[in-house]
């Protein structure tokens, strides 16, 4: 009899095409988004696919040095985790194919052979086209599986929602319903002897040196090492010691009560339901502490898989609100007292010795604490000649240096800065109606000294 499959179809399941099984040699799972073994929904799916069908499965990935805008950085991080993937796979008796190919093409090589393709989903536009061509062209099923959110888009809301106060109420409707763990389905066929007849790579150093990336941001693995075991070493870290004081410190720059979790949920080798879970489950922590956090992981995080979704314009200034738009097109002529080129920020050659110190850590870690990543984005606007050279320039920014750029939580957070998920505050200069802050605010909140030194202490 068929393993019964653990995910209802209208939860976490879509078809993106109508074409049934054919005959085949293996199932194929499609690995893009979610870059990790275990609590993979997408991965559990296709294993009972392929025992249902009584064949082995293949997991597949495409590698491209051709991301958008993606750079060595990126991907020694992003390959680093692949590594471990691989030898995580093995254990279960599951093979993993890694083409240097684009990932749509490298999804219809290894699908030629297959009964079913199932793949994660990707939210932004490239993912969404790979994923659409992969259906037309491949001859058989295709199964897309919500892997890297709680809640499915469509399911919290059909709409771009106005902020997260209109956001929250329906996706606290629908948690305990999705955030629960996925069970790990015993593979019935070893997959270990297939051979794809394609040029497989292994993940690893090596492969590294093979891209022909973009080298304008460097490695960071002194700070983040790529890979589960490292999410999970972090989360148990985070869990035993910083939530505690989540609820009360977390926003100040001076502490280091941040998670690091950023760009382990980014590249999908943690999964949000993991990390929920951990939070939830911390014994002797205050019930304010778990709130907070878990208002960042699943009501902002998810808030901004919202915009990407409804908004095709989420990386352009066009597709801030209308009445940020106006407000600050009512200011631009307004003067401002310091301009600074992109050179300038990316060099952190500002007159702001917070700010410098924010790019510094930026540059350095690959990572920035959160409300300096508001504070950054608020003086580009401030420092720029007009609102649409400060969003090129914090986005160009963003996605370069940050570990987690180039990321739905990455478009909401620029955006914010302009006025996304906001409401109108009393105008002032340059800024007209969309919120500012200021190096006084910093002062007089939170230990910014403190802050100093410890950038300062990571310059070589």
């Amino acid at each position: 009899m068929a393993h019964e499959p653990t995910l209802p179809a209208s939860a976490r399941v879509r078809l993106l095409n109508d074409l049934p099984a054919r005959s085949g040699v293996h199932v194929l799972y499609w690995m893009q988004a979610a870059q990790r073994a275990a609590e993979n929904p997408a991965l559990e799916y296709a294993v009972e696919r392929a025992n249902e069908l009584s064949l082995p499965l293949l997991v597949g990935f495409g590698l491209t040095d051709r991301y958008p805008e993606a750079n060595l950085r990126h991907y020694t991080f992003m390959i680093e985790g692949l590594a471990q993937v691989r030898l995580d796979l093995e254990r279960r008796g599951l093979k993993l194919a890694m083409l240097l190919a684009p990932p749509d093409e490298a999804a219809l090589a290894l699908g030629r052979r297959a009964a079913v393709i199932v793949t994660d989903r990707g939210h932004l536009r490239h993912h969404r086209r790979w994923r659409a061509r992969v259906a037309a062209e491949a001859g058989c099923a295709v199964v897309q599986v919500e892997t890297n959110l709680v809640v499915p888009v469509e399911e919290a809301s059909n709409k771009s929602e106005w902020a997260a106060a209109t956001f929250r109420p329906k996706l606290r409707r629908l948690l305990a319903s999705y955030l629960t763990r996925t069970p790990e389905v015993p593979l019935r066929k070893n997959s270990l002897s297939l051979d794809p007849e394609l040029p497989v790579v292994m993940p690893g150093p090596e492969l590294v040196s093979r891209l022909r990336a973009d080298d304008c941001a460097g490695p960071v693995s002194g700070f983040f090492r790529g890979g589960s075991a490292e999410g999970f070493r972090r989360l148990e870290s985070f869990v035993a010691g910083p939530l505690q004081d989540y609820h009360t410190r977390r926003n100040d720059p001076g502490q280091t009560l941040q998670s690091g979790l950023s760009p382990y949920l980014h590249f999908g080798q943690i999964s949000p339901i993991t990390v929920a879970v951990a939070v939830q489950q911390a014994s002797s922590v205050p019930e304010e502490a778990k709130a907070a956090f878990l208002e960042e992981l699943l009501v902002r995080r998810e808030l901004a898989f919202n915009f990407v979704s409804h908004e095709e314009r989420y990386d352009s200034y066009d597709g801030l609100p209308e009445w940020a738009r106006r407000t600050l097109d009512a200011h631009r002529q307004d003067p401002r007292p310091y301009v600074y080129s992109l050179r300038d920020l990316e060099s952190a050659q500002t007159h702001d010795v917070y700010w410098n110190a924010a790019m510094d850590e930026m540059r350095i870690t690959g990572s920035m604490h959160g409300y300096m990543r508001m504070y950054w984005g608020k003086k580009i606007l401030e420092w720029s000649a007009s609102p649409e050279e400060a969003f090129a320039a914090a986005l160009t920014l963003n996605n370069r240096w940050f570990l987690d750029g180039r990321d739905p939580n990455s478009y909401a957070g620029v955006a914010w800065c302009f006025g996304k998920h906001d409401r109108p505050w009393p105008e002032r200069g340059v800024y007209g109606k969309v919120r500012t802050m200021t190096s006084g605010g910093l002062r007089r909140k939170f230990d910014m000294d403190g802050y100093l030194r410890r950038i300062g202490a990571l310059k070589p």
